[in-house]
């Protein structure tokens, strides 16, 4: 059985975060919303110019602290916690956000668009977890691990293999500690926005040399740059609300645009009419009966029909 927690963060007031990828878009706008709750945020970021404008932009000088961050370098990133502890004490959140938008036909990609896409979207959350996960664990006042996935994680669509292979990875994580990190104390949310407004249609310009000689996406890169961000993609600031909110319930899974329902229900719908229509095993299902079920998807669906009948 796994332990229930309610909502380690539910006040936020003096807490923590520490948010990679920060300095705008879907990270700045997270950023916002945890210092509009009290918390203090540290953002960090690979661009040292985009740090200074997201602090000018948030002027809360007293709640913020900046870090420089390639989030692929370990050695960096102890040291980037290192700094948000000695400014503030304690990390409390955890926010994996930093990403990449690496993009393009699965026959024309290369080992330089693997390694970046998977090094930065997928490795980038894990070195996250290791750094700073046993940190939570240490102060003994819970926290929330919030990862980024993204929608892709649950209905890919073509020309999008290496993004939905780190995302859906992600998404795993999520599920897989959930339970683990339920004992410390500590939630677990696994976000996974739609389209919102932000720069990561420029993700091309943050390729580092090592991963250009050997890659077959860098002129779609070029031309993605050129495309402009539609006003009805969902805002960072809505997206940040809807975080905030996700942190403060410990909701499993924060999802944002419900456009997405049906095809999510087609693919669902098709995974279980694949399933072998064969009479069950019983001796077998015992033998594996830890396999076959992951308690955190009961307690989540039991949180939020609770909720929902509350709200009725």
């Amino acid at each position: 059985m796994m332990q229930a927690i309610t909502a380690p963060m539910a006040d936020l007031r003096g807490r923590t975060a520490f948010i990679t990828g920060g300095a705008n878009g879907i990270g700045l706008g997270i950023a916002r919303a945890l210092v509009r709750a009290g918390a203090n945020v540290v953002i960090a970021d690979i661009r040292q110019s985009a740090l200074a404008a997201a602090k000018a932009d948030l002027a809360a000088d007293q709640q913020v602290e900046t870090v420089e961050l390639d989030v692929t370098d370990r050695a960096a990133f102890a040291r980037a916690a290192d700094a948000a502890e000695a400014r503030f004490g304690k990390i409390h959140i955890l926010v994996g956000n930093a990403g990449v938008g690496v993009m393009g036909p699965v026959l024309e990609a290369r080992f330089d668009d693997w390694d970046w896409g998977m090094g930065v979207n997928l490795g980038g959350v894990i070195n996250g977890l290791v750094t700073i996960l046993p940190r939570i664990k240490a102060h003994g006042e819970g926290g929330q691990i919030v990862t980024t996935s993204s929608q892709s994680a649950l209905l890919p669509i073509n020309y999008s293999a290496i993004y939905t292979a780190a995302k859906a990875a992600v998404l795993g994580i999520s599920e897989a500690i959930c339970g683990e990190l339920a004992a410390e104390n500590i939630g677990v949310s696994a976000f996974m926005p739609g389209p919102v407004q932000s720069n990561i249609a420029h993700s091309g310009e943050l390729r580092p040399a090592e991963y250009r000689e050997d890659s077959g996406y860098r002129e779609r890169e070029e031309e993605l740059e050129k495309r402009p961000v539609s006003p009805l993609w969902m805002s960072a600031d809505e997206v940040g609300e809807r975080v905030l909110a996700g942190i403060r319930a410990n909701d499993l899974y924060i999802l944002t645009h419900p456009e997405f329902a049906p095809g999510m229900q087609s693919r669902f719908d098709a995974i279980m009419a694949s399933m072998p229509q064969e009479t069950v095993n019983q001796a077998r299902a015992r033998e594996i009966g830890f396999l076959l079920s992951n308690p955190a998807f009961d307690e989540q669906l039991a949180r939020r029909t609770a909720k929902e009948t509350v709200a009725n």
